[in-house]
């Protein structure tokens, strides 16, 4: 692995431009980790807030996915073009939220292959304790001086520019 690594580097006299570019990739190699490791995370204080309830019969991923949802109906594909999905097996959540009594289903009357869902009171439960959740982590970020509005501002829209980026990677590969 090191000498794969060793072939990649510049032969000779290392130029500036070269020492700002692996800095550079450092730093964004840095930022990926922490988007990784911040995902696992909120599944984490996700969990735990449910495990401290009592609540087993869901997990995080299936909580944040109610929680995203909300008020609305929608297909299972729409629940990843709208964002409130980001997984690869909805399906099996779909069946197990239904399964459970956190969502309706029916086939839509249009298109009879597609099924429309929405959450159950029981789902609306879980969406409102993930609300409160939220908004007492929002609270004591702001209380603490974690995070003013002006560094959540910088956060989103930074943020927001790494995933216009990444869209637009994905759309020219093909």
């Amino acid at each position: 692995m090191a000498q794969a690594a060793m072939k990649t580097e510049p032969k000779g006299g290392a130029q500036a431009g070269s020492a700002d570019s692996a800095i550079y990739l450092g730093g964004y190699m840095e930022h990926l980790a922490l988007i990784e490791r911040l995902h696992r995370l909120l599944l984490d204080v996700v969990k735990d807030e449910f495990e401290r309830l009592g609540i087993i019969d869901i997990n995080s991923v299936q909580a944040l996915l109610l929680f995203n949802i909300g008020e609305n109906e929608v297909t299972a594909g729409e629940l990843k073009s709208r964002g409130y999905y980001q997984g690869s097996n909805v399906s099996y959540n779909l069946k197990k939220l239904v399964q459970a009594g956190y969502m309706h289903h029916q086939r839509c009357a249009v298109d009879r292959r597609a099924v429309r869902v929405k959450l159950t009171e029981k789902g609306r439960d879980v969406r409102m304790t993930v609300a409160q959740l939220f908004a007492r982590h929002a609270s004591l970020l702001q209380k603490k001086d974690i995070l003013d509005g002006e560094d959540m501002d910088d956060i989103n829209a930074t943020m927001r520019r790494v995933e216009r980026f990444w869209s637009d990677q994905i759309r020219f590969i093909y």
